[in-house]
């Protein structure tokens, strides 16, 4: 066991995004010191955690010199996800089997986060093409969690998770198309809110596809962060959607949340999560909201339907890759994972109409049941962060496959739903490993989201890695 972090006496200190870039915009340190302080914190811990896709720091080092950014994290250092278009950086997809030219240009979620002001520093890791809940692979190093180096960081955005949680980065781009912000964050003790479909722009793929999974955000230490990644999205452009606003604190409206705790697999949780989940309830009951305990808002047949989707997006990437990534794909580089999950589709290609069918009808009855609550909370994952290996992309794949429908069994009814959700660090295990609890709103409801994550954050100081 390794616990790693770079929090260090340099200009950033312990600030989250917000703070460094008050601090630049103060003149009590520059956006080229916040830098090099970011590139030395990732240097002390990337050896050990793996996280970093794709270096980028010498022009992060020549935007950061001009100092010419706006925005609400004017000048603060920060990674993209290794699969979102950065001019001038490859889009390897966490994969051998993608080639190394450099993106001609960004895709528009890159210019949303730019527009932030970010100073990106290079690019984070994730598991080939996002498919899996670990950042594992066949040809190298996993990327490592920094409570735990035994342990998995989560994914798809595991890299952008480690760094952030081992104080590297203040914030760093996540993506999300069954979890992928929520189960890193729940895996690293940080904050991890997926928006409403529609609130950050769609990565080119997803928003042609049947159903579009894929949301962008961030993954961050402090809810503040969050909220203000938010607001400034909306400075930037309209969308068809409720207004959120700049969040800066809790409301004084008490909520109705519902509480789910069975999994739609039937696996029981495990005792760490159950005590989590509990403990959190017990909290909201002391603070004035209305608890109710409500039956899952899915069928169990939305199980077959998702992994027949997700197995369909294998399927496409294995057999017409160079369409999608580009020139430079080599299917004989394809991870093992990739390969199998692709068959499936292929043995029971003929149920993806009527998958699909049933992914939209999810979606219809996920929404009744919030129509009775403000908020329906769960455990973030099934049970707490496996060790490196539990989801070996190489291992056996109907064992692995079964081993991740159980683990990630609350997360992926947001995805097709579109519905905004928030994981927040408000549980440790024995071992003394974060542990995440979910909550849901309604489409366009993610200030009701940050106002609950700031009383729970305030209420319940979220444990912080360096006082470990």
């Amino acid at each position: 066991m390794k616990h790693v972090h770079s929090f260090a006496g340099d200009v950033m200190g312990e600030l989250d995004a917000v703070g460094v870039a008050r601090a630049i915009a103060a003149g009590d340190f520059t956006a080229a010191e916040a830098t090099e302080a970011a590139l030395a914190r990732i240097d002390a811990v990337n050896g050990t955690l793996g996280a970093v896709a794709f270096d980028d720091r010498e022009r992060a080092r020549l935007r950061a010199g001009g100092n010419g950014f706006s925005g609400v994290f004017a000048g603060v250092p920060a990674l993209i996800k290794n699969n979102t278009a950065f001019a001038g950086v490859p889009t390897r997809q966490g994969s051998a089997a993608v080639g190394d030219r450099p993106a001609a240009r960004n895709e528009p979620f890159t210019d949303e986060f730019l527009g932030t002001g970010v100073n990106l520093l290079g690019a984070s890791t994730l598991p080939p093409f996002g498919l899996t809940a670990t950042t594992e692979f066949v040809d190298r190093e996993p990327t490592r969690n920094p409570w735990d180096t035994e342990y998995s960081a989560g994914a798809s955005s595991g890299g952008s998770a480690a760094l952030v949680a081992a104080g590297a980065v203040p914030i760093a781009h996540a993506n999300d198309g069954g979890g992928s912000i929520r189960i890193p964050a729940a895996a690293c003790g940080l904050v991890g809110l997926k928006p409403t479909r529609g609130r950050t722009a769609p990565s080119p793929m997803a928003k042609t596809a049947p159903i579009d999974l894929v949301c962008n955000g961030i993954v961050s230490r402090s809810v503040r962060d969050t909220a203000y990644f938010l607001a400034d999205l909306e400075r930037q452009r309209s969308v068809k959607l409720e207004p959120i606003g700049l969040v800066e604190g809790p409301a004084q409206r008490r909520l109705r949340i519902g509480l789910v705790t069975d999994s739609i697999t039937g696996q029981p949780i495990d005792a760490d999560t159950r005590s989590a989940l509990t403990g959190t309830v017990d909290l909201l009951s002391e603070l004035g909201h209305h608890v109710e305990e409500v039956p899952i808002p899915i069928s169990p047949a939305y199980i077959r339907q998702f992994v027949d989707y997700w197995a369909m997006l294998a399927y496409f990437l294995d057999h017409f890759g160079g369409r999608l990534t580009g020139p430079g794909f080599d299917r004989s580089k394809l991870d093992p994972f990739t390969h199998s999950l692709g068959r499936r589709f292929g043995r029971g290609f003929y149920r993806a109409p009527a998958s699909i069918v049933g992914l939209k009808r999810a979606t219809a009855h996920f929404r009744e049941a919030m129509s009775s609550f403000d908020v329906i909370m769960s455990p973030t994952l099934a049970h707490t962060t496996p060790k490196l290996g539990y989801l070996d992309p190489a291992g056996d794949f109907d064992e692995v496959l079964d081993r991740l429908i159980k683990y990630v069994a609350y997360t992926p009814a947001n995805n097709t739903s579109g519905a905004p959700a928030v994981s927040l660090p408000l549980g440790t295990s024995a071992d003394g490993l974060p542990i995440g609890v979910h909550f849901s709103a309604d489409l366009g409801g993610e200030r009701t989201l940050l106002e609950l994550s700031y009383e729970l954050e305030a209420a319940r100081p979220f444990v912080r890695i360096q006082d470990r």
